[in-house]
């Protein structure tokens, strides 16, 4: 009868124990997930949420915040997420912060991460719905990842047959054991880089010449700076442009005078006319001047007769002394 009641006494106390320990696991668990502590719930939408399930961890900043309490589907293009929030951040997560979701490692459970957004905004509240982030979707990864692939073959591919056809090219090693070749490029680059250092001097003397302008140094400085200098030239110019109108007036009205001397000539009744258009003028002018020419020859034969005559020739004698005498005394 002892035994018995010892060992009921042991089986009681093995019990109590082990509802103890599971009462512990329990709240543990609970904490973990926020069961028995104060919290609050925030929502988000997604249009796929990639293998997340009712359980998986929150994050913010990295670090463990809440988990989620329930998934649902909306419709056939939108699925909500409920997430227990542990009410110890709640003066941190904000209205703006973006959720997005993520991978717990490389290939661990699916994470909800919330990243603070960079401008303030309202605290989030409960039942706030956060604006979210379309997940990375790893088939889409996989599949450009497989045409990544394939492409890579298709390089591969072409450069093993450039490199077959490289080796098997004659002129390309010919071009590559020329030394003269070699020789040759090495003397154009060095004329380049002379070509260059040439070009960058003339830049820079038509820079200090632009510079020497600027500050009124020589002829064309001082005809750009030199106020007086730009104020006499474009009198100057003034000068010359009248002129050239004066020009422009005289030879209209040379030609005007041109214009109506040919009119006369041609058309006019006047001596003009008569002279360049009549063929009798001309004999008759021809004809006059050989009358004059004889009437003077005649003229000079009658002054040389009465030279030699009787009642002239002293008064002729007389004045030829006083000629001579004039010319003597000089």
């Amino acid at each position: 009868m002892a035994i018995k009641t010892f060992n009921n006494i042991k089986l009681g106390a093995f019990v109590l124990t082990s509802l103890l320990i599971l009462i512990l696991l329990l709240y543990m668990i609970g904490r973990n997930r926020n069961l028995f502590g104060s919290n609050y719930t925030l929502k988000a939408t997604f249009e796929n949420i990639q293998g997340l399930k009712a359980g998986n961890n929150v994050r913010f900043a990295g670090i463990d915040v809440g988990t989620v309490k329930k998934i649902e589907i909306k419709n056939d293009t939108l699925v909500e997420i409920t997430m227990i929030i542990d009410k110890k951040v709640k003066n941190i997560i904000r209205k703006n912060a973006i959720v997005s979701i993520g991978t717990d490692g490389l290939v661990g459970n699916k994470v909800v991460n919330i990243i603070a957004a960079k401008k303030i905004g309202e605290l989030a509240k409960e039942g706030d719905f956060l604006p979210s982030k379309k997940p990375l979707d790893t088939d889409d990864m996989l599949k450009i990842l497989q045409k990544t692939n394939a492409d890579a073959s298709v390089v591969a591919e072409n450069l093993k047959y450039t490199t077959m056809h490289i080796n098997q090219s004659n002129i390309i090693w010919s071009i590559l054991n020329d030394t003269l070749l070699y020789k040759n490029l090495r003397n154009s680059i060095v004329n380049i880089h002379q070509i260059t250092e040439n070009a960058n001097k003339t830049v820079s003397d038509i820079k200090s010449v632009v510079v020497n302008i600027k500050n009124g140094k020589g002829t064309l400085g001082a005809i750009i700076t030199d106020t007086v200098i730009s104020s006499n030239l474009n009198k100057a110019i003034n000068k010359i442009y009248n002129v050239g109108k004066s020009t422009d007036t005289l030879v209209i009205k040379l030609n005007q005078i041109t214009s109506k001397i040919n009119y006369q000539i041609n058309n006019g009744n006047n001596i003009i006319h008569s002279i360049f258009q009549d063929s009798i003028i001309p004999l008759r002018v021809n004809q006059s001047l050989e009358n004059i020419e004889n009437a003077s020859n005649g003229l000079n034969q009658n002054m040389e007769a009465l030279k030699h005559s009787f009642l002239f020739r002293h008064y002729f004698k007389k004045k030829e002394k006083k000629k001579l005498s004039r010319i003597e005394n000089k």
